[in-house]
């Protein structure tokens, strides 16, 4: 039978938000099977317990079953923290088999890196980076894939993030910017918006009004451009009146280098994330 997501057995290795934003796309819109689903972390069982009441999954907490969770699965999600990352792989270097695909969602580690750690360069690898409205079905979220992967387990990544939000297969050098957009992106929309309801607030507006206009604002900007198909800046210009409110407005952003800014942010987000994998790696290359 072709490996899918009603028939995949699945093994979270952290327990983090990012795992239960995946495993809450995969049970919520009935496409993984629960049962088929493992979650395991060092330590925390009320943690596992909450995952486990809450989407019908399974964990394993005594050293035995959580060796026989990851031996058994034929995916693998390796959910550390960047931190965590060495000896987290490590451990699971003895457990891996060929034919198991390893899904990693740790930040700017790199599939090379991973590699080095396994002491392998056959172990099916799908490097992600994913962001955190994944956890309301709304994600972005980038993959890309070793040589190793083959057409049936990328179909069966691709299912799986998809079940939280939209995915973009990219090449793995273009995973940081990815990083920079999409994965520290929301980080940059909360931050306007907090500007945008404090303007409303010093304007006169209550905190829930200015909160409420501003939410539906966003919301509505970011509808717009999807459903219309047209580019922001063409949106944009359609706001715009000559020498109106918005002009002043966008004057304003414009004479404090708000593009720019925002440009910059993206590429020193996406720099950092190169910043930390090669701390792994060099970390990595260390204990060798």
């Amino acid at each position: 039978m072709p490996l899918s997501l009603s028939n995949a057995m699945i093994t979270f290795v952290g327990a983090g938000s990012m795992a239960e934003a995946i495993i809450r796309g995969l049970t919520s819109q009935g496409q993984g099977d629960p049962a088929r689903i493992t979650v395991l972390n060092r330590q925390d069982r009320s943690r596992l317990n909450a995952l486990q009441q809450t989407y019908g999954v399974s964990y394993a907490v005594e050293p035995a079953d959580k060796d026989g969770a990851i031996a058994q699965a034929d995916v693998v999600v390796a959910a550390f923290k960047p931190k965590d990352a060495i000896e987290g792989i490590t451990a699971l270097r003895p457990l891996l088999r060929r034919s198991q695909l390893l899904i990693s969602v740790i930040a700017g580690l790199s599939t090379s890196t991973i590699q080095s750690i396994l002491h392998t360069t056959d172990q099916p690898i799908v490097r992600t980076m994913p962001n955190t409205s994944s956890s309301i079905g709304l994600g972005a979220t980038g993959l890309s894939f070793t040589a190793a992967v083959s057409e049936e387990q990328r179909q069966l990544a691709v299912d799986m993030f998809s079940s939280a939000g939209i995915v973009t297969v990219v090449e793995e050098a273009q995973l940081d910017i990815v990083t920079g957009v999409s994965g520290s992106g929301p980080a940059y929309i909360y931050y306007m918006m907090e500007a945008m309801i404090e303007g409303g607030i010093r304007g006169g507006l209550s905190p829930e009004a200015a909160k409420q206009l501003t939410v539906q604002t966003v919301l509505g900007a970011a509808k717009m451009v999807e459903l219309t198909g047209e580019e922001p800046s063409q949106l944009r210009r359609k706001v715009t009146s000559p020498n109106g409110t918005t002009q002043a407005a966008l004057e304003t952003l414009q004479s404090h280098d708000f593009s720019a800014a925002v440009t910059k942010a993206v590429l020193r987000a996406a720099e950092r994330a190169g910043e930390l994998g090669q701390a792994i790696s060099t970390q990595a290359s260390s204990q060798k």
